[in-house]
């Protein structure tokens, strides 16, 4: 389970990678502005916010096989329809609809899933290695994806995902199953095998509903809310769909700043893995305060330095390391405080207010460049609210709210 999960978000990364390498050449071909093209990145991340918080409750519901499937099956019918783009409004489907749905419905939530359901010992391990495959196809796909889109066509650059999807949706249809008791098995680390919940869960509605009422009653879910939504705005939001356009204004081509990215997916490999790894064994409130202050040194440094090689590949390095280094601490504050079945329900409410930074991000940083010409606003303000976010995270840890 581990292992197809890891294979399926690599896989969702090149899928969620085609944003950031469509933007500039579309934009050429047709002369639109930056700000039409990120408003259907924006919408996606709308759209991801607004279903990722029911990902959990129908694996729960019809199984995580069937779940994974029919998001590979949007995947497939968004990539094909923005292949035939050529109105602005088409992007709005194709990326904004089509992908934000897919990846809705799975975002972390297949990842919490199965580290919760499957693991309890080596949980944050698992959850940064599962997390760690979006830097590795982050590190295999973006450049190639470059390449074929300078080399042939950016339409052409779609196909990486289509034959992903494909493959791991048959994978999963296959191998898959949904609790170690199918097979007998306690989760990892268990001595007794956990029989899950008979309750009726017809009403995913209700049921997911009754997961954030329970949630917002205690201060945790706020804060991992709050902290997270700086997470995806940082992040996935401001860099994953801007970092090119950004480098293109400053004279880097496009096949050298994928290059950049690529790198930061293989120190973002490392870093979430050995995130994972301290966060069964140290204080993740620590932890989540380290992340976000060193990320927001980044970010700020980013816009001021002269976009050489040497200062790229020192940022690329830097914010490798970080880039999703939040996920394992946050995923294992969220099962202490709410249990192994609340919490990836929960937990799909938390990768919602991420989404939603995401999506601040990803239209809110296309205008801001239109406007002022420059990234260099956005991309400080990123700085500044992950200098925020470590606040919010001290504070929380001396309440009298905290756990251990």
């Amino acid at each position: 389970m581990a292992a197809i999960t890891f294979l399926f978000s690599v896989v969702s990364t090149a899928i969620g990678s085609v944003p950031q390498i469509l933007i500039l050449p579309m934009t050429e071909a047709y002369g639109w502005e930056i700000s039409d093209f990120s408003l259907a990145t924006g919408l996606m991340y709308c759209v991801i916010a607004m279903t990722c918080p029911f990902g959990a409750t129908l694996m729960l519901k019809f199984g995580v096989s069937k779940i994974v499937y029919a998001a590979a099956s949007l995947e497939i019918f968004g990539l094909l329809f923005t292949i035939f783009t050529n109105e602005r409004w088409h992007l709005l489907f194709g990326i904004g609809f089509f992908l934000g749905a897919a990846s809705g419905i799975i975002g972390l939530s297949l990842a919490a899933t199965v580290a919760t359901r499957w693991f309890s010992a080596r949980r944050g391990l698992v959850m940064g290695i599962l997390t760690s495959a979006f830097a590795a196809g982050q590190l295999i796909f973006v450049p190639f994806m470059a390449w074929i889109t300078i080399n042939y066509d950016w339409r052409f650059a779609v196909l990486p995902g289509l034959i992903g999807a494909t493959l791991c949706g048959i994978l999963f249809i296959l191998f898959s199953k949904d609790w170690p008791s199918e097979l007998g098995l306690p989760a990892y680390g268990d001595k007794k095998v956990f029989q899950p919940p008979k309750g009726n869960v017809a009403n995913i509605l209700r049921m997911t509903f009754s997961a954030l009422a329970h949630g917002i009653k205690h201060p945790a879910f706020w804060i991992l809310a709050t902290t997270f939504f700086i997470c995806g705005l940082t992040s996935v939001g401001i860099v994953g769909q801007h970092f090119i356009p950004f480098c293109a204004d400053n004279n880097v081509g496009m096949v050298i700043a994928s290059s950049y990215l690529a790198l930061m997916g293989g120190f973002n490999f490392l870093g979430t893995t050995a995130s994972g790894w301290l966060s069964d064994r140290y204080d993740n409130y620590k932890l989540l305060t380290i992340y976000y202050g060193f990320r927001g040194l980044s970010l700020v440094y980013l816009p001021y330095s002269d976009f050489g090689i040497y200062e790229l590949t020192l940022w690329a390095i830097f914010f490798g390391l970080d880039f999703i280094a939040t996920v394992p601490p946050t995923v294992k504050l969220t099962g202490l405080y709410f249990g192994t079945v609340q919490a990836p329900l929960i937990f799909g409410w938390i990768f919602a207010a991420h989404q939603g930074g995401a999506a601040f991000a990803a239209y809110g940083a296309g205008v801001s460049r239109d406007i002022f010409i420059t990234y260099v606003p956005a991309f400080v303000l990123a700085g500044i609210s992950c200098f925020i976010a470590s606040s919010v995270i001290i504070l929380f840890r001396f309440s009298k709210y905290r756990k251990a």
